[in-house]
């Protein structure tokens, strides 16, 4: 029988025989406390600058449709606010793009934005208590031998000869290139330059992947997977798990490290039977120059900093390896990226080659030499060879500083296409930065070199432009900019103490290549970066390559 309250409705069961009068009204009550808690954060976010925060996710849906354009993503937003604020579901990240903001991050209050845990836990399998993935007083103790490691005048010249060398290995594949009008890889022909150079430098071996059959090697094939995979983990939540299950990804990364690793450690014991050898022979002008050399001599010597940071193998590991992974794609992504904008801007690299066959004529001329003649054409291979060795010859440390116009297109590319596009820095505690921005301990700060380079508020309204001119003043010398402003070597107490190693070894590359090549970009091609914490391009850069005219 239905009962008269059911009959008054048609028959139906009345709402409250679902919902008792009393859970209706709870019911409505966290509806009601629901919808005024959408209603405060709207509210709450009315004024934010960034994108859009939703309870619980945070932005993470607007950052992974932008994801593969993350560094013009952020130029957007930093261009109408110099500070934007991304939360995320257990963090937030503070982007800054306003040199004042940087100096205070990196400067100022220097010891309350340390790489931190998180970052440390990330790379410490491949760059363990390395001088980059260090803080405190570890930090200070490895910055002080470096520093002074870096400064010596040995050090310097052997790296000028190594990069010397190089160069002209990497000058003779493509003038195969030339002969066979075959497409090349720049970027990946950089690479093999690179990792050869830093190897030679740093362990004083020669690894031989630019060897003109372009050989696999076993190291930089373990290298270079052990690189990309710890970068990973900066966006897998799952790379733990994967770890402690030894599959996938990581899987790999245990393989690769132990090849590393394998091959670090003996040279590690191969180098320091040499300088015993050395030594018993009397001959200690035979103990090498490389990174790896110096370093076994300091742990030896023991004392506060040497014997403690460098006494032991595991401790020369780490020091080397972190040379190698900050000298490597760094260089190499740079070099492609200046190649792709002297192919793009014609004016900029008829400029260049000006002023490389100027320094040509009058290094010439205060050496009393005439230039190798040479041709163009086929059978001028021997002639051609002759006179790129002899411009090489020209490029000494000194000789190299006095293309001033060079230097202002290295630094104009690093300036819109930076190594390290982004650096994320912990925090230690809560924190106020100068423009008012409240920053919270646990959260990350990082500030934005792709984005600084293409701020009006920091270089003007052609600050998009590439514009090598605006680096030299009225008097025709370099002029430098505030490292808090241009950020592609860092600033402050770890500004990168490999800057002038950097622009020793890409100035050397770029002047032998501008002088005696012209590159033209395969049709169709794209050049895209790749998200990494390196700019790398995602496609490399296919490119022809042909003799330049050297009337």
């Amino acid at each position: 029988m239905s009962s008269p309250m059911e009959e008054a409705h048609g028959g139906m069961p009345s709402t409250t025989a679902f919902f008792p009068l009393a859970g209706l009204h709870k019911f409505m009550a966290i509806f009601l406390v629901f919808l005024s808690w959408i209603l405060v954060h709207w509210w709450s976010l009315r004024k934010q600058k960034g994108p859009r925060s939703w309870p619980v996710i945070g932005a993470t849906l607007e950052q992974l449709r932008n994801y593969y354009r993350m560094h013009d993503w952020l130029v957007e937003y930093l261009s109408k606010h110099r500070t934007v604020t991304v939360d995320m579901p257990f963090t937030s990240y503070t982007y800054i793009a306003d040199p004042v903001n940087v100096e205070h991050v990196l400067k100022t209050n220097f010891n309350n934005y340390p790489k931190g845990e998180v970052y440390r836990s990330y790379m410490d399998v491949l760059l363990g208590d390395g001088i980059f993935n260090a803080d405190g007083e570890l930090w200070r103790k490895q910055r002080k031998t470096a520093s002074f490691e870096f400064a010596s005048k040995n050090l310097r010249d052997f790296s000028t000869i190594v990069f010397r060398e190089y160069s002209l290995k990497l000058s003779s594949i493509l003038s195969q290139a030339c002969k066979a009008g075959k497409v090349v890889d720049m970027q990946e022909l950089y690479m093999r330059m690179t990792l050869d150079s830093i190897c030679k430098v740093g362990f004083g071996v020669e690894i031989g992947t630019l060897s003109p059959e372009l050989p696999e090697n076993s190291f930089a094939q373990a290298f270079d997977a052990a690189n990309i995979i710890v970068t990973l983990r900066f966006i897998d939540p799952l790379w733990r798990v994967k770890k402690f299950l030894h599959v996938g990804s990581e899987a790999l990364l245990e393989q690769s490290i132990k090849l590393v690793d394998e091959f670090t450690y003996s040279v590690i014991r191969r180098r320091k039977a040499e300088i015993v050898q050395a030594r018993a022979s009397g001959k200690q002008e035979k103990i090498k120059h490389d990174i790896l050399s110096r370093f076994i001599e300091l742990g030896e010597a023991g004392g506060d900093d040497g014997g403690s940071l460098f006494g032991d193998d595991k401790g020369l590991r780490d020091v080397v390896l972190n040379f190698v992974i900050a000298g490597r794609d760094t260089t190499a992504t740079t070099l492609s990226w200046f190649t792709y904008m002297a192919m793009t801007h014609p004016d900029v690299a008829e400029k260049l080659r000006r002023e490389l066959a100027a320094f040509e004529a009058e290094r010439a001329r205060e050496d009393g030499v005439a230039l190798v003649p040479c041709g163009d054409g086929e059978g001028s291979d021997e002639a051609f060879a002759a006179r790129v060795a002899q411009f090489a010859g020209f490029l000494s440390y000194d000789g190299l500083g006095k293309l001033v116009y060079l230097h202002a297109c290295v630094t104009e590319t690093l300036r819109l296409y930076p190594a390290v596009p982004q650096d994320p820095k912990g925090i230690a505690e809560d924190d106020v930065l100068p423009d008012g921005t409240k920053v919270r301990a646990g959260g990350m700060v990082t500030y934005v070199p792709y984005s600084m380079g293409r701020m009006e508020y920091n270089w003007g309204p052609d600050a998009a432009s590439f514009r090598p001119e605006r680096w030299i003043g009225d008097d025709g010398a370099f002029r430098n900019a505030s490292p808090f402003k241009f950020t592609a070597f860092q600033a402050g107490p770890r500004i990168c103490l490999g800057k002038d190693s950097a622009y020793l070894q890409m100035k050397m590359a770029l002047a032998i290549l501008c002088r005696f090549f012209r590159f033209e970009l395969v049709e169709g091609h794209p050049v895209k970066y790749r998200m990494m914490t390196i700019l790398s391009m995602a496609h490399g850069l296919k490119v022809r390559v042909s003799r330049a005219p050297l009337a």
